[in-house]
């Protein structure tokens, strides 16, 4: 019972960090009906934005303290943020009119450029870097357990994550329109709803997700280099397609059980080293019997 509980905790933990990465997923899907596969790069850049800052900002506020990671997952959001809406202006805003396929190529396009640009030696390097200690690190002893307060913060910062874009998106006029965008594009354009100002909110409040999901995910790794988004991404991505792709409680759900899934095959001497392949027969599973997701709806497109 001990073991299961531990890894019930484990997996919580990393499945948040998934969920995080999968609402920026199904946002832009909600909203452009198209996978932003450069997503998984701005979880990376965000990693980053914290890696520098982290040394200033240690002679500002006191270092390895609360005050200072939440000042730095803030900043690191509202780069990844400006980011994130850079490349909805330059790289998707010109072909929005244009096939689907043709976007989703690009996107392709635009994340090899951001990793290949990024492994550059005259920006970040293609070496593994050590991501410092942003909080006094803890191992908390209850009943056989060991829960460790980096994961305790996961857990309740994407808590408050999700009640906040639950607020954002169900309560207020951004979030209105930002669902009538969603529905139709065209009516809620001739009702008045600036369409590229929406969509560029879309692209920015799933991009800080993803620096704050970069944040905690580079907490747990051994390191960071600019490839370290891509297998968080497919995973995340996984984690979207199994909640319902377009569904925001969706997301959240697949990304919990992917990381419970993960978590629970790596406990397992047998399944250790088949857990990716788990992650994705399951992905294969759910796309043969509920194409929608556990949470999505069937959508029925006129042609």
């Amino acid at each position: 019972m001990n073991w299961f509980l531990q890894q019930s905790i484990n997996g919580l933990a990393l499945g948040s960090i998934y969920a995080l990465i999968a609402l920026g997923y199904t946002m832009v899907y909600g909203v452009l009906r198209f996978i932003n596969f450069a997503h998984s790069d701005v979880m990376m850049l965000g990693a980053f934005a914290a890696y520098f800052l982290a040394p200033p900002m240690a002679g500002i506020l006191p270092a390895q303290s609360y005050s200072g990671a939440v000042v730095i997952m803030v900043l690191a959001a509202v780069i990844c943020a400006l980011a994130g809406m850079l490349i909805e202006f330059l790289a998707y805003r010109p072909l929005r009119q244009r096939p689907k396929l043709t976007v989703l190529i690009t996107a392709i396009g635009v994340s090899l450029f951001i990793e290949f640009t990024c492994q550059h030696a005259s920006v970040f390097g293609a070496a593994t870097r050590p991501f410092p200690k942003l909080v006094p690190e803890r191992d908390y002893q209850w009943g056989g357990l060991s829960v460790n307060s980096s994961d305790i913060g996961v857990l309740v910062v994407t808590a408050l994550l999700l009640v906040g874009l639950w607020w954002i998106v169900q309560r207020t006029r951004v979030g209105v329109a930002m669902r009538a965008v969603s529905f139709n594009e065209r009516a809620a354009s001739l009702m008045g709803v600036n369409i590229n100002r929406i969509i560029s909110f879309t692209f920015g409040l799933g991009s800080a997700l993803a620096a704050v999901a970069g944040v905690f995910y580079s907490m747990r790794a051994q390191g960071i280099e600019p490839l370290m988004g891509v297998q968080p991404g497919l995973r995340a991505f996984t984690a979207a397609v199994v909640g319902g792709i377009g569904n925001l409680p969706g997301a959240a759900l697949g990304g919990i059980l992917l990381g419970l899934v993960e978590t629970f095959a790596g406990g397992v001497p047998i399944l250790s080293n088949y857990r990716d392949g788990i992650s994705f027969a399951i992905l294969i599973l759910i796309l043969l019997f509920k194409p929608a997701g556990l949470l999505g709806k069937v959508q029925v497109e006129k042609v």
